[in-house]
């Protein structure tokens, strides 16, 4: 499969720079924070391959991806939720395909002095997030950690400023799993209570949680990593406390149902060592990109994305795709018509 891709690469390329003066062509891409890290070094083992293709990704959040993709401001975005369905016809370039790439935990990160094990349910964190329990020694808190002095110190609640799929993911957990217990609802943003506080892409509210002792907030697992944060072992749906990691992440992809448009759910699964707040995201891009040069060169990148590039996840703290839905993504490549 590796020489198999590097040779179509290889050849996707020669055709690329045919007749173009500069013999490069530039592909750029922004959105989800969450997939950065995979975008970044999957650009730089590309381009190994591939010098004849230059690729950007700004980040941004997945609702800015997904607004720079209707408005054809870049070649493709990275997004962890899909357009809903009102905004698909707003699209400049017609039809999209939607590319999973990889699974990922969203930590419950924390900061607080002398606990160094943290349990949380469902129904805990939608009240912390909410403010409904302010203080750290709450006794549903005290519930889910017994045994555990928790300390009699206030609760900072950080979340994202931008629209994010990392919100999206985590509030439709909470508004799934929390037995009814969220009263925020679900979305990339959210109105959070004003005595929260915010900070832009998982990298900012990851700041806010590093800076301020009693702080908590949702990150993705590579960013809380990154930051040295402290992050909640979480009730997930058969009773059980799971630690996120790569390997619990990719036991929630296990049974997934997925549409034929390759869209799906990763959150709250029922195996038992899944990790339940582990979510997925895509690289989208337009099925009939407007310059044959891009579409080539974006085919070929894609294809990247989801064989040979998928054994460098496991090291940024994310999970590969499970075969099957790997399979059914190499498969939809052909959709572009580059």
């Amino acid at each position: 499969m590796f020489r198999t891709t590097i040779a179509w690469i290889a050849a996707a390329t020669l055709a690329l720079s045919c007749g173009k003066k500069s013999g490069e062509t530039a592909l750029n891409g922004s959105g989800s924070t969450f997939q950065k890290a995979f975008e970044e070094k999957a650009i730089v083992e590309f381009r190994k391959q591939s010098a004849g293709v230059k690729i950007n990704y700004g980040g941004g959040g997945s609702g800015k991806g997904r607004q720079d993709l209707a408005d054809q401001v870049v070649d493709f975005a990275g997004s962890d939720s899909p357009y809903k369905d009102a905004d698909l016809a707003k699209n400049k370039g017609g039809d999209v395909l939607y590319f999973p790439v990889l699974l990922g935990a969203i930590t419950v990160a924390y900061h607080l002095e002398g606990v160094d094990k943290l349990q949380l349910s469902a129904e805990t964190i939608a009240k912390i997030f909410q403010r409904d329990i302010k203080k750290w020694n709450d006794p549903a808190i005290a519930a889910d950690n017994p045994g555990v002095t928790l300390p009699d110190a206030d609760i900072i609640v950080a979340h994202r400023s931008d629209g994010s799929g990392t919100t999206d993911n985590f509030t439709k957990y909470l508004d799934a799993a929390s037995g009814g217990a969220w009263k925020l609802k679900s979305g990339s943003t959210v109105a959070w209570p004003a005595d929260t506080q915010a900070g832009n892409g998982n990298g900012g509210v990851a700041q806010v949680v590093q800076q301020r002792a009693g702080a908590i907030g949702y990150v993705d697992l590579s960013d809380a990593k990154q930051a040295k944060l402290s992050y909640a072992r979480v009730k997930n749906a058969a009773g059980k406390f799971i630690e996120p990691t790569s390997d619990s992440a990719s036991a929630a992809g296990e049974g997934i149902t997925v549409k034929d448009n390759l869209i799906f759910s990763a959150l709250d699964s029922k195996t038992e060592a899944a990790y339940p707040i582990t979510y997925q995201s895509w690289v989208i891009v337009y099925a009939k990109p407007a310059d044959a040069a891009k579409g080539a060169a974006l085919k070929a990148y894609v294809k990247f994305l989801v064989t040979d590039a998928q054994k460098l996840l496991p090291a940024l703290n994310f999970a590969p795709l499970p075969k099957s839905l790997q399979g059914k993504a190499i498969a939809q490549l052909d959709k572009i018509q580059a």
